[in-house]
């Protein structure tokens, strides 16, 4: 059996610089099937792309280049791009379709009641710390208190902004009530990634030539990328938990099937949001590319200065903004 053809599959199979080729990669990455994969499935598709890497042959585990870049999807929904360290299962990308559908179903389902709020809201700000932390950029080094820290402003900021608007929503028409989640969560995403990612903030995210060779670090570059996360993540919510609270209150009027048929509300809406977040959560992800290029004149100040003097050519570095 002949050698296969050498590509780089350290590049997305997808053009990222369209976001049509961004779709198709995270449609791959994100996809909820790859977390059956088994232990054996994914050291043998950790063995292929390494062996690959270092040229050495690997036609006796794949046959073509699709086999390939199956592995290699394969590798990367279960392995940190940067550090290559094995990902917890809940906190891989292929885990928020499912978790999410879980979560938005149970918070849209029982947002009348104060006990429901407050366990939900606590059970999504820590499965999103636990992504946070499992996404971040492979230099971002978290001590227990950073971490402890980040969760419970996180949590907390999450259960004042819900309980607080499902108070000042009581006597407001039921549709308000079914968007407060929505609000809360869109609240939590702004104080969770970013504190999740503190240490990128304060020590900056490792910027890269085109040739992939580290040249420095940028707090800028940093910031940047977590904030088009925390777009990313609330996007990813808008469809399931607007949609869906506006289709529920349309189904529970007087006479409409809801009204009727109670018992019906959370699996319908458990389901819509699954339907939803199978689409939302690779259009959400892929909004911005994952390894972002700024111009160094965008910089800071000292940095700009400091890649002058070192690389006096350079023009654009690049960074993993995260996911």
């Amino acid at each position: 059996m002949s050698a296969l053809p050498k590509v780089d599959i350290d590049q997305p199979k997808f053009d990222q610089s369209t976001y049509v080729g961004r779709c198709k990669h995270f449609f791959l990455l994100t996809n909820p099937l790859n977390l059956l994969a088994s232990d054996a499935k994914l050291e043998r598709a950790q063995r292929i792309v390494k062996n690959y890497r270092a040229g050495k042959d690997v036609s006796n585990d794949v046959s073509s280049l699709d086999e390939l870049w199956r592995a290699k999807y394969v590798y990367d929904s279960a392995f940190h791009p940067e550090t290559g360290e094995k990902s917890p299962l809940i906190g891989r990308m292929s885990a928020q379709m499912p978790m999410n559908t879980i979560i938005t179903g149970c918070m849209l389902s029982f947002h009348k009641s104060t006990g429901a709020v407050v366990f939900w809201q606590w059970f999504n700000q820590t499965f999103n710390a636990i992504v946070n932390y499992t996404n971040r950029s492979g230099t971002s080094k978290l001590t227990t208190g950073d971490i402890l820290k980040s969760y419970c402003l996180a949590t907390g900021g999450a259960l004042v902004t819900a309980l607080s608007l499902k108070r000042l929503t009581a006597n407001m028409p039921a549709l308000m009530g079914r968007l407060v989640p929505f609000v809360a969560i869109s609240a939590a995403n702004c104080i969770n990634v970013p504190m999740m990612r503190l240490r990128e903030i304060l020590n900056g995210v490792v910027l890269l030539n085109d040739q992939g060779r580290e040249v420095g670090a940028s707090k800028r570059a940093a910031i940047t990328g977590i904030a088009l996360v925390v777009l990313s993540r609330i996007s990813m919510a808008i469809p399931g938990m607007t949609f869906t609270p506006f289709l529920m209150d349309k189904l529970d009027k007087p006479g409409k099937l809801l009204n009727r048929k109670p018992w019906l509300s959370p699996p319908l809406q458990t389901v819509m949001c699954g339907l939803l977040l199978i689409f939302a959560t690779p259009m959400g992800c892929a909004l911005w590319p994952q390894k972002m290029s700024l111009r160094v004149e965008r910089l800071e100040s000292e940095v700009q200065e400091d890649l002058r003097k070192r690389y006096p050519d350079l023009k654009v570095v690049w960074f993993n903004k995260g996911l």
